[in-house]
């Protein structure tokens, strides 16, 4: 069991999602654990999830990434990019491939100043399909499932507090990430067009509740929004915690996501 030690950590933050990056053989094979102890907010440094990264051989960083409950996920498009965002500015790295569960991310330094660093993305070919979800009672939800490396339901609202069938967002996000139809639950995302170049959402995240943004929730709520809603393929997605931008150049291309990303933070946290 983890106790009595001192674990090294980089906190950062890309649109006020928040991730602490940790040396992967520090978790000494307790990787859930430590990520609960870590992200809680009042009793640890508080994160959304801790990715956990080691270096390959060919100098390339692969990461695992465990949410603030425990629970282990595929990627995170902004805590891949805050790795990312930490190695150009502790290394210098000015582009890197990063190897996530969900396969290989690209990222590319587009502009930094100081410890805030503008990254590309490449975020793997979006899937997009319709989908009916029926919840207890009689609320139907004609939305659609998306996979970009992790799985989430989009739904579109016209609503301004993005509330659904009498339940605000977070009340549905929850229904609908712990739904039975996803045995492995999903990210669940509400999605207002603006117009043709500006969408804006909230996300349930699974594994963490609601948070104030997302880079996957950005690609899956941009490309849902492409392939079903007709807006332009170059997209301002904008969440609470500030706007990122999409380009999703074909059907069958990856989809490029770019926003800040900021160094929070080092400093080390006693486990009791």
């Amino acid at each position: 069991m983890l106790g009595g030690e001192v674990i090294p950590f980089v906190k950062a933050h890309a649109c006020g999602n928040d991730f602490l990056i940790v040396d992967d053989a520090l978790a000494q094979g307790k990787h859930a654990e430590l990520a609960r102890m870590l992200c809680a907010r009042n009793t640890g440094v508080g994160a959304d999830g801790v990715e956990y990264i080691a270096p390959e051989k060919d100098g390339r960083i692969a990461i695992r990434l465990m949410n603030a409950d425990g629970s282990e996920a595929e990627i995170s498009g902004n805590g891949t990019r805050c790795v990312a965002a930490w190695l150009a500015y502790s290394a210098g790295k000015k582009e890197v491939v990063i190897l996530t569960k969900a396969g290989p991310r690209q990222c590319r330094v587009i502009s930094q100043m100081g410890s805030t660093v503008q990254i590309e993305t490449e975020m793997g070919v979006p899937v997009v399909q319709p989908r009916t979800l029926r919840l207890t009672g009689e609320i139907t939800l004609q939305g659609a499932e998306v996979s970009v490396g992790n799985p989430h339901f989009v739904l579109f609202v016209e609503t301004e507090d993005f509330s659904v069938g009498g339940l605000s967002w977070q009340q549905m996000g929850e229904k609908i990430a712990l739904h039975p139809a996803f045995p492995h639950g999903t990210n669940a995302e509400f999605v207002r067009i603006l117009n043709k170049q500006t969408i804006e959402f909230r996300i349930y995240e699974r594994g963490v509740g609601p948070t104030l943004s997302s880079g996957t929730g950005t690609c899956a709520s941009a490309s849902a929004s492409i392939a079903l809603r007709g807006v332009e393929r170059k997209l301002n997605v904008l969440a609470e915690g500030g706007a990122q931008t999409i380009h999703w150049p074909e059907k069958e291309q990856p989809i490029l996501l770019t926003g800040p990303a900021t160094i929070i933070a080092r400093g080390e946290a006693g486990l009791a």
